[in-house]
This record gives structure tokens, C-alpha cells and sequence, in this order.
């Protein structure tokens, strides 16, 4: 009682910015992170071999694997509770409890899996397995605090921690880079884990400074359930969105060959730049719908229009110089990978027709046919990427684009019609 009673004194009145200046503020800060991860990868394929770099990206995407399955729906959660006008210390206690002992669990699991089924292509070192660990654990815990300052109408405040984690882990990189060529997976991994930690300290200190919160972490069952409740649906919608993109790099590595998982990455790192764009318009959407769903069509209309807008623009630019931006990893990945930036970079419009459907799916409750959809269409987007891989990274980004068309082009019809039926009950 006495810590909820503490936690409601420390709240304090924060100012909410527009559903536009918060889109825009997330869209630039991710793509601050993804700058200076595409940096990291340049740094890191001069700094060693295309196997290392191989079994790295495998680690990463890993590490974003746990992440989304750990946060378990408590990001989403709070974006609905402080939307019913919860108190947001009280939301915060129980979702950062849940996530940071979920995220321990499932990185030494995954850590432990991967020794046992796939040991030729494990990493073992305690310095590996100490900075999976701390990556999988803040990397969840940033989910929550972007979604939680969403929720306060303060997603622009990403710019900063995410320009500062970035930063960091890039200087990391360098720096490992500049005393010792031929740098092995572990090392690599503590710079990129480096930056991630960076970035959960400083999300921690600019929510305290918004609303006060200093974090007090409970697993009292009557805040944690109705918590879980509430956001696992929503995960698990979520994950049918990124699943794909992070499953393949592993199946890849460990399947086909880490090679294989080295040219796959960059271009589908860098085409994740033009795809932020819907994805961060989609969480706002969401947001706004719970907030006031009365204006859900012109809502979803806006955030359609921004994403393919902004999103559009940056896919043009990166379909243009895919080549170039490739070749500051090597020729090597530009020649392996630059026509699987081009196609991917074409996917930009299924993927926002995407995101705008299931934001209106997570608004209207209709979770479980978005969850079906999604679970249809990622194990057509993988199984169609690995069997084109023996012909290599641009005939895999032709198949997902293709597949992804489709699924999109399913999804838009009946997007369209729950629109409708939102507007005629408007009326």
C-alpha cells in the first residue's frame, strides 16, 4: 500500500504533445538508432570476418527475438491503462517486473537451446553469454518505456536516448575496430549491448523527469494479471509483425550458412529504416484509437497517408542508393545485397497497408483474426525467402515481396470494410 501511495505523490501533470509531433519524434529517433546501427555494421564488416559478422547479426536478432516475446504485451497494455486514465506508476511497477524477469528467462533459455542444437555455430564465451543477457533484459525494458511515453503523448523524446545509445555503441565499435582487427562475435556483441543499456538509462531518467516515476517493480498478482490480460493478445499480434524479419537471419545462420545471414542483414536492417515509418505511425494510431475512438477512420487515414509519405520517400532514397550505401560494408555486400535492398525497399507500401489494419484490429478487439492473419502470412513470408536462398539475398527479397504484396492486398479489402462499418456507426 505504501509503495502505491508513494508512487501517486511522485506523479506529476505532463504536458501531451500532438499525435503528429509524437509520430514524427519516434520516426526520427529510430531513424538516429538505425543510422548508427548501419554504421555499427560497416565498422564491424571491416573489423573482421563475414562469419563473425554472420554469427553476430544471428545474436542480435536473437536478442530481438526475447525481447518481443518477453515484454509480453505490457507495452500495449500500458498504452491502453494510462489511455483509461490509470495511474501511469502504478501501470509502470507491474509491467517493468513482468518484463525484466521474462526477458532473464528467455535469454538463457535461447542461450542454453543454442548450445544444445546448434553448438558448431554457438558462441560460448561468458563474455557472450553476460551481454545476451543485459541486451535481451533493457531491450525489453525499452519496448515499455517507448510505448509508456506514447501513451503520455511524448514519443518524441526517443530522439535523444536513442541518438546517445547509438552513439555509444558505435564509439564502442570504433574503438575495438581501431586496437584489434579481426574482432570475434562476443566483443562485437558487448558494443552492440552497450548502446542498448545506454539508451534504457536514459529512457528511465526522462520518465522520472515527466511524470515523476521512479521505478518500484511489483509482482502483485492483482495489478500483474489484468496487465497480462490485456497485453498478451496484443504481443502476440505484434510478434506476427516482427517474427519474420528477425526469425530469418537465424534460420539462415544456422540452416543455410552464417554467410548467408551476413548479406541477408544489412539489406533488411536497412530496409527497416523506410518500414519504422508505418510501424511507428501504427503505435500512435493504436494510442489515439483507444483514446478517442470516434475518430478511428480519420485517424487510420492520417497515419496511412504520413507512412507511406514519409516512409515512401525514405525507400525511394534507399532503392536509388542501395549500391552505394551497401559498398561501406564492402563490394562483397553490395554486390550480394544490394538488389535485396531494392526489392525490400518496394515492400514499403504492403507493409504500411499492414500496420493500418492492425492498428484498427488492436482498436476494435479484433486481435485474434489479426493474429491468425499475421501467423498465415510470416510462415508464407520465411518458408518462401529460405527456399529461394541458394540463389541468393535478391531472389530471397523477391519472394517476401511478392508474398507480402499479397497478404497486404488481403488485408486492405478488409480494412476498407471495417472502416465502413466504423464510419456507419459514427453516424
Amino acid at each position: 500500500m505504501s509503495t502505491e501511495l508513494g508512487n501517486a505523490v511522485t506523479e506529476v501533470p505532463t504536458v501531451r504533445h500532438s499525435a503528429l509531433r509524437s509520430s514524427l519524434g519516434l520516426i526520427v529517433a529510430k531513424a538516429a538508432q538505425t543510422g548508427a546501427g548501419f554504421a555499427f555494421w560497416i565498422i564491424a564488416a571491416h573489423a573482421t570476418s563475414v562469419r563473425e559478422v554472420g554469427l553476430t547479426t544471428a545474436a542480435v536478432s536473437a536478442v530481438m527475438i526475447c525481447t518481443q516475446l518477453a515484454v509480453l504485451g505490457a507495452g500495449s497494455a500500458v498504452i491502453v491503462s494510462v489511455g483509461r486514465g490509470e495511474s501511469p506508476a502504478r501501470v509502470l511497477d507491474a509491467a517493468f517486473a513482468i518484463v525484466g524477469i521474462a526477458g532473464t528467462v528467455l535469454a538463457l533459455g535461447y542461450l542454453v537451446l543454442q548450445s544444445v542444437v546448434a553448438p558448431d555455430t554457438a558462441v560460448t564465451s561468458v563474455l557472450f553469454w553476460l551481454t545476451f543477457l543485459v541486451a535481451a533484459v533493457t531491450g525489453t525494458l525499452v519496448i515499455v518505456l517507448d510505448q509508456a511515453l506514447v501513451a503520455l503523448g511524448r514519443g518524441a523524446s526517443a530522439t535523444l536516448r536513442y541518438a546517445l545509445g547509438g552513439g555509444v555503441s558505435l564509439g564502442a565499435a570504433a574503438l575495438v575496430a581501431w586496437l584489434a582487427h579481426g574482432a570475434s562475435a562476443d566483443v562485437l556483441m558487448a558494443c552492440w549491448t552497450l548502446g542498448s543499456t545506454v539508451t534504457c538509462v536514459v529512457g528511465a531518467v526522462q520518465l522520472r523527469r515527466l511524470v515523476g516515476y521512479r521505478p518500484r517493480p511489483s509482482l502483485r498478482s492483482a495489478r500483474g494479471r489484468p496487465l497480462l490480460a490485456l497485453g498478451i493478445p496484443h504481443q502476440l499480434l505484434t510478434l506476427t509483425e516482427r517474427a519474420p524479419g528477425l526469425v530469418l537471419p537465424l534460420l539462415l545462420a544456422h540452416m543455410v550458412a552464417p554467410e548467408a545471414a551476413a548479406y541477408w542483414y544489412p539489406a533488411w536492417m536497412v530496409a527497416w529504416a523506410a518500414y519504422t515509418a508505418p510501424t511507428l505511425m501504427g503505435i500512435v494510431q493504436f494510442s489515439e484509437g483507444v483514446r478517442d475512438p470516434a475518430r478511428l477512420v480519420s485517424t487510420t487515414m492520417a497515419s496511412l497517408r504520413w507512412s507511406l509519405a514519409i516512409g515512401g520517400l525514405a525507400a525511394a532514397v534507399l532503392a536509388l542508393f542501395a549500391h552505394p550505401l551497401l559498398s561501406l560494408l564492402g563490394e562483397r555486400y553490395a554486390d550480394s545485397s544490394a538488389g535485396a535492398l531494392q526489392w525490400l525497399a518496394a515492400g514499403l507500401v504492403p507493409y504500411a497497408v499492414l500496420q493500418a489494419y492492425n492498428a484498427v484490429c488492436r482498436v476494435r478487439g479484433h486481435s485474434v483474426e489479426a493474429i491468425v492473419v499475421g501467423v498465415m502470412l510470416g510462415v508464407a513470408l520465411c518458408a518462401s525467402a529460405l527456399s529461394a536462398a541458394e540463389r541468393g539475398a535478391s531472389a530471397m527479397a523477391l519472394t517476401w515481396l511478392v508474398v507480402l504484396s499479397i497478404g497486404a492486398a488481403a488485408v486492405g479489402v478488409r480494412l476498407v470494410a471495417v472502416l465502413r462499418r466504423v464510419a456507419r456507426e459514427a453516424r
